[in-house]
């Protein structure tokens, strides 16, 4: 039963991830429309920042328990982040034969993902 109620929880974080970043996207696309993928570099940084927050607060402080991880780490951020998304996209920019911003999305995101969790972590 707790396994199911543990279910439970991912799904309705992941549902509510998934529509942030289903709406983000929309936004992204409205907000430039060059071949840089900005919706899924926004999304995958953002992910990475919440997931440091709720690490941190998860393990240096208590207030976070199991449930609130599974609903937002593994629920809402779950369903929020794109990386593969993120692979795909890195993937068409190299082979329509734009190695360059392949590189320099692939080389951003990281960078930005790893900065993110770590200021996350850093704030809690």
């Amino acid at each position: 039963m707790e396994l199911i109620r543990a279910m439970l929880i991912a799904g309705a974080g992941g549902f509510a991830g998934t529509c942030l970043r289903y709406l983000i996207g929309v936004f992204a696309k409205q907000w430039g429309s060059g071949a840089f993928p900005l919706g899924t570099f926004i999304v995958n940084a953002l992910g990475c920042f919440i997931i440091g927050v709720v690490s941190g607060l998860s393990e240096k402080s208590g207030i976070l328990n199991s449930n609130h991880v599974i609903l937002l780490a593994t629920g809402f951020c779950g369903g929020f982040t794109t990386f593969s998304a993120f692979a795909n996209e890195a993937w068409i920019l190299g082979s329509k034969g734009d190695m360059l911003m392949s590189l320099l999305y692939v080389s951003a995101s990281i960078i930005a993902g790893i900065l993110c969790v770590w200021i996350g972590r850093l704030l809690t």
